[in-house]
């Protein structure tokens, strides 16, 4: 039984194959009630049809089975990190995400802009949703007229109703409950310390939202704000060193261009479609030998609980891809958790996922979709062991033990 993972950066070698992750985010689903097709399995997608043929199939499990996760700990087990091991809350991601530049002890959290009805309940988690514009105004307002003596905050503004908030100083430890109820009807929840050190910031937080709740008051729609993921800065091993290259991230969303930032990918900015996405990795692909690709619009779609929008969504992802995987020697497809449109949440489902390239042998499937995983010759692996696999089939790690 293995009880330890070998140090892969004293293994990793050079090589000229570059590997490109493309990242489905939310990619599996359910068969549809009238159809009984699952999304990927309803939409035309030739390429990622002829990789599966070509190559191996897995079914992965984020972290355990059962455990339903998070983009964070998706992503973090998406490029070798055990996400059980590694805590890395989503504050820090989205303050990362819009460039900030994070110091040790910084106190982070992802917010939202809600609305607040006269009972003191949440109408609406979006307030509307916000505009990006309307977002930077009300931002600005909480900078100019909150006051933390003895510690200063930042508000960062995100796309629509999200934001980062930012808090230094002295005495900022987690954990820390969040403060948004995950649906209408409900108050907000107040700020609380889950462990005796956390109580300092708990203090510090509770006084920043008493005071946002007063500037925020007479506000049409964003007249309050929810709080989640919060935590520090954590200290991660960066993923080049570890894995022995220059890493490049090619995402639009803040949290994944956080994300690897914080593991010190390459992030450069590009446009908002897959279109855009794609020239930015043929312009930079010279200077880096691992590329990760995110699609988001994957996600959106089963968020938002719209079958024939995520099946429309994996075949323009399927038309992305067909333009990238001749550039790459190894590639690697997968998600960072399941999005069901059925469910409009994330789910506990193992993740389709493929492995292509010229050292794959290919198994007995003809498609990608969650059954043909079911079959792969891959079987069920956990997420963070795609890494490996994606290294060892680019010829970039060496024999380990004599």
């Amino acid at each position: 039984m293995l009880t330890a993972t070998p140090d892969l950066a004293g293994l990793t070698r050079a090589s000229d194959n570059k590997i490109l992750l493309f990242v489905m985010d939310g990619v599996g689903g359910l068969p549809h009630p009238s159809t009984g097709l699952t999304e990927l399995e309803a939409a035309q997608i030739p390429t990622l049809d002829r990789l599966a043929t070509e190559g191996s199939l897995a079914l992965c499990e984020v972290a355990m089975p059962g455990l339903t996760c998070g983009s964070g700990p998706g992503h973090l087990a998406l490029f070798g990190y055990d996400p059980l091991e590694h805590d890395v809350q989503r504050g820090v991601l989205e303050a990362l995400g819009v460039n900030f530049d994070l110091r040790p002890g910084d106190l982070c959290a992802r917010g939202n802009y809600c609305t607040v009805a006269e009972s003191g309940d949440v109408a609406d988690r979006r307030a509307g949703p916000l505009s990006t514009e309307r977002n930077r105004e009300v931002s600005a307002l909480l900078v100019d007229q909150v006051s933390l003596p003895g510690h200063e905050f930042h508000v960062l503004p995100g796309k629509e109703h999200r934001f980062a908030l930012v808090l230094r100083g002295p005495g900022l430890s987690g954990p820390l409950a969040e403060t948004d109820p995950q649906r209408t009807g409900e108050p907000p929840h107040p700020i609380r310390a889950l462990a005796p050190q956390a109580e300092g910031a708990a203090a510090v937080l509770t006084s920043f939202l008493d005071q946002a709740r007063a500037v925020l008051a007479g506000e049409p729609d964003a007249n309050f704000l929810l709080l989640r993921g919060l935590g520090n800065s954590p200290d991660l091993p960066a993923f080049p060193e570890r894995y022995g290259v220059r890493a490049l991230a090619v995402a639009t969303y803040p949290m994944y261009r956080g994300i690897t930032r914080l593991l010190g990918f390459d992030v450069p900015e590009t446009g908002p479609g897959l279109d855009e996405q794609v020239q930015t990795v043929r312009e930079n692909l010279a200077d880096h030998d691992f590329v990760y690709f995110h699609v988001k619009e994957t996600d959106s779609a089963g968020h938002a609980g719209d079958y024939d929008r995520k099946v429309r969504a994996h075949e323009t992802a399927d038309a992305a891809l067909r333009e990238l995987a001749p550039l790459f020697h190894t590639v690697v497809v997968s998600g960072d958790h399941c999005t069901p449109t059925g469910l409009l949440e994330h789910s506990w489902h193992p993740v389709p996922s493929l492995i292509h390239g010229p050292t794959v042998m290919p198994d007995l499937a003809t498609a990608y979709s969650e059954r043909a995983c079911m079959q792969g010759g891959l079987g069920r692996p956990r997420t963070k062991d795609l890494l490996p696999l994606a290294l060892a089939h680019a010829l970039r790690l060496s024999k380990f033990g004599a």
